[in-house]
């Protein structure tokens, strides 16, 4: 697949995202030297690893740290090259706080790194075990960070690096759901997960409240490509995790995983 066929394959606005990876492997290959990206999600990683089909001569690895990380580094490299753990230049940051007194959330906590101006291609995945919260951030961010955050919502709270040994085992709170839909079609999927009727998913797309791979969207026959990523404010997001053939009545047999707000 050449260049021009992949963006045709993508979605328009997917366009900037390819141009920044694919300049960034040429780079790679140009200089013979492996190239970081910033903090990719899984829409990203996988047109990353189309463009990589496009470059022989390069390779690529990712890390988020934590098992099974959604938001991950992108490491281009030569072949030759060897890469380590030091390579995506990873921190791991405790949020420490008085869990006897107070709880914190994802949204506040995520909230509370933006807040302060930082880009969110700069912040790895932010978990839980259901009473500490950590995140993953790039290393050179960590200082500006301890400095800049000294509260999450109500609560004081102080940044504290830790030994990525200490890393928590987050609560996987994803679900596994399988359905048969009618088409691809956002609408049509948002109301066979949730089980919602076409004019609500209607609204909810005419108010905003919908978002597919981090972006906006108010059409509703926008349709949904396996890695795609759609949160539904009020609901939770879920991910298109396969297509498994059309039944005998000619729907599509998707599988998905479900996290519930």
């Amino acid at each position: 697949m050449d260049k021009q066929t992949i963006y045709q394959h993508f979605r328009s606005e997917e366009s900037p995202i390819i141009d920044e990876l694919s300049s960034l492997m040429t780079q790679a290959a140009t200089e013979y030297r492996p190239i970081l990206t910033d903090f990719l999600n899984p829409r990203e990683v996988y047109i990353a690893q189309t463009l990589l089909n496009t470059e022989p001569d390069l390779r690529m690895k990712t890390s988020g740290l934590f098992h099974k990380a959604e938001r991950r580094r992108a490491l281009f490299y030569p072949r030759y090259y060897e890469p380590n753990d030091a390579d995506f230049e990873l921190s791991l940051i405790l949020v420490k706080y008085p869990t006897k007194f107070a709880t914190l959330k994802h949204s506040q906590v995520l909230g509370a790194l933006t807040n302060i101006g930082i880009r969110r291609s700069l912040i790895g995945d932010i978990v839980t075990d259901s009473e500490r919260w950590q995140f993953v951030t790039a290393t050179n961010m960590v200082n500006f960070l301890k400095l800049q955050v000294e509260s999450i919502g109500k609560v004081k709270v102080h940044l504290e690096e830790v030994d990525k040994a200490e890393i928590i085992a987050p609560i996987d709170e994803w679900q596994n759901y399988q359905l048969t839909v009618s088409s691809l079609r956002l609408d049509t999927l948002i109301a066979g997960v949730y089980n919602l009727s076409r004019k609500h998913v209607k609204d909810l797309l005419g108010s905003g409240k919908v978002v597919l791979n981090w972006m906006n969207i108010e059409k509703p026959d926008v349709e949904v490509a396996e890695h795609d990523i759609v949160s539904v404010r009020g609901y939770g997001r879920f991910r298109l995790n396969e297509l498994q053939g059309v039944s005998k009545k000619g729907k599509i047999r998707v599988k998905t995983d479900v996290l519930k707000k």
